[in-house]
């Protein structure tokens, strides 16, 4: 197992930004085929939100595209998720996913933090 770690959740207003960070709890970075970000809403079943490969190839659901961008540090091998112009309907928690299986928003296997709060208030 390679915990992982998400840090930089908080409140935040509608239409503020937000960066959540990943890293694996020791030290060896977050690096798989598949790294991502997934979130999932009280009652709600947890989806995929944005995903980036190796090649630096990213996906993201239509509910935060060009507002949200995934990247990933090649030196510590860190994850990050920039958000964008939130809204109150991105308040979730949010999990670093690593080494999964993408069927669009669904993602199967691989490593998951604990998940950290994000809620948007207006």
């Amino acid at each position: 197992q390679v915990p992982l770690v998400e840090s930089g959740g908080g409140s935040v207003q509608v239409g503020g930004s937000l960066t959540l960070s990943c890293t694996s709890k020791y030290g060896v970075g977050v690096r798989a085929n598949f790294m991502g970000w997934s979130r999932q809403v009280l009652g709600k079943e947890r989806r995929g939100v944005a995903r980036i490969d190796l090649d630096g190839r990213t996906w993201y659901a239509d509910s935060v595209k060009g507002r949200f961008t995934i990247f990933h540090n090649n030196t510590d091998n860190s994850l990050y998720l920039q958000m964008n112009s939130l809204k109150p309907e991105d308040t979730a928690m949010y999990y670093c996913v690593s080494d999964f299986t993408p069927y669009g928003n669904r993602w199967v296997g691989g490593y998951w933090g604990q998940g950290i709060q994000v809620p948007v208030s207006p």
